[in-house]
């Protein structure tokens, strides 16, 4: 049985939480009031997953977090409010060591909770599931606490081997579409642990990278936005949240809209990504098997690089298989590293992984061959 430690200020959200868990979720559920009292009870309950409230008072949730990722490393999924100063507080619990997050539903909790049931049981049974590596947790929690050193300015530089194309700054407003040098698109696809993932991939990879990259992270609306102006500041690319119909260009970084689809198409004869209405037939959003199958239908298979990271379910499996399969470069992350092996997993069970690379190497790879 999976014991879970809630906390939250709430008694509401305490009794909502608890009931869910221990109702239909089955699983053995003690309370917290606060983020004291939690770490009080940390070595007491010794619980396989925390739920942590991100406002509260006396000790704030990522304060809490903080401290559980020193004294007894854990799965934790944030319970967050879906505004702009809740989402950057929720970005900087992942980097923290938090493996998920939950958003807290908006008007009456009573009333929402029939939604907010599978997805809470979900994601709490995913969390069990998850990898902590304590080693890795804390340095990532003191280089989240080191504010990046300014990057100088640069020049863009011409790629060896494509001689008059050039790799556009991110200082630049608009540019257009090169297609000597983007000559490939990378999709990649996240959800549980993604965020630090997606930055891990991303600062590996110079400005002068020549392949556009679509990324669809499994997120609501109100977290994409800030989740692609914090990995703009993080790496040497330039990273956007599609919100429209965008051409793709070397050396940028497209992540979709949560709640929304992410799909690549093309326009007089160039590559462009769009933002798209969710599908019902798809499970999970921003939909990493509808990007790819969007992508191949508009693209030749050996032009596409398929990379599937940490998450749970299947998303993007299939797709990338029949990708391979078709000629296309694909790679999945390594269990090693994976906070869930859940979609990268089923992509090299079903055959589909080129690649199975420790997350710190697929950037790596992504230059080899672009090269």
């Amino acid at each position: 049985m999976i014991k879970v430690l809630v906390v939250d200020d709430s008694a509401l959200m305490r009794r909502v939480l608890s009931g869910i868990l221990m109702g239909p979720g089955g699983m053995d559920v003690t309370t917290a009031r606060d983020g004291q009292e939690a770490l009080a009870r940390l070595h007491e309950i010794r619980p396989d997953v925390i739920t942590l409230d991100v406002n509260m008072p006396n000790m704030s949730g990522l304060d809490c977090l903080d401290r559980i990722m020193i004294e007894r490393p854990c799965p934790v999924v944030m319970v967050s409010s879906l505004t702009a100063s809740g989402a950057e507080t929720t970005l900087s619990a992942l980097q923290l060591g938090a493996v998920d997050f939950l958003a807290k539903p908006a008007g009456a909790i009573s009333l929402a909770v029939d939604d907010l049931a599978p997805v809470l049981i979900e994601k709490v049974r995913g969390a069990a599931r998850a990898r902590i590596s304590p080693v890795q947790r804390l340095t990532e929690r003191v280089r989240a606490r080191i504010p990046p050193a300014p990057r100088e300015a640069h020049i863009p530089l011409r790629l060896a081997g494509r001689a008059g194309v050039a790799v556009p700054g991110k200082d630049q407003d608009q540019c257009d579409f090169v297609s000597a040098a983007a000559d490939a698109v990378v999709l990649v696809g996240a959800s549980t642990g993604g965020p630090p993932a997606l930055e891990t991939l991303l600062t590996g990879l110079p400005d002068t990278f020549p392949w556009p990259v679509v990324v669809a992270q499994h997120m609501p609306q109100a977290f994409t936005g800030p989740l692609a102006r914090r990995l703009d500041r993080a790496c040497a690319l330039a990273v956007t949240e599609v919100t429209g119909l965008q051409k793709l260009a070397p050396g940028h970084v497209y992540i979709g809209r949560g709640d929304a689809d992410i799909l690549v198409g093309l326009r007089q004869g160039a590559p462009v990504v769009m933002a798209a209405p969710s599908s019902p037939e798809h499970r999970w959003h921003p939909s990493v098997e509808r990007l790819v199958r969007s992508a191949m239908a508009h693209l030749p298979p050996e032009r596409l690089v398929g990379v599937l990271m940490t998450g749970m379910g299947n998303d993007g499996a299939p797709a990338m298989t029949q990708l391979r399969q078709a000629g296309g470069h694909t790679i999945a992350e390594a269990e090693e590293t994976a906070i869930v092996w859940g979609m990268p997993g089923e992509l090299v069970k079903a055959g589909g992984a080129e690649e199975v690379l420790n997350l710190d190497r697929i950037a790596a790879k992504l230059l080899e061959w672009a090269q």
